[in-house]
């Protein structure tokens, strides 16, 4: 995809949070981390349709989904 993923999983909150650095604002939480990756992919979709229909530039892919997490 687009640009390296965080992960991190908030036990007192019991989510699963995926953040995108290199696209801002862009981030997305699941109820496990399998979802929460689902929803990184569906977020970053998201991200890069809103930022086209905007005229907004759309950063070059820097690494896959598969090597950040």
């Amino acid at each position: 995809m687009l640009s390296k993923k965080t992960y991190r999983y908030h036990p007192d909150r019991r989510n699963h949070l995926v953040t995108v650095p290199g696209l801002p604002c862009c981030f997305t939480l699941g109820n496990t981390y399998e979802e929460a990756v689902r929803q990184g992919e569906d977020a970053i979709g998201t991200w890069v349709e809103g930022s086209k229909a905007l005229g907004l530039p759309i950063p070059e892919p820097n690494v896959l989904l598969a090597d950040a997490l």
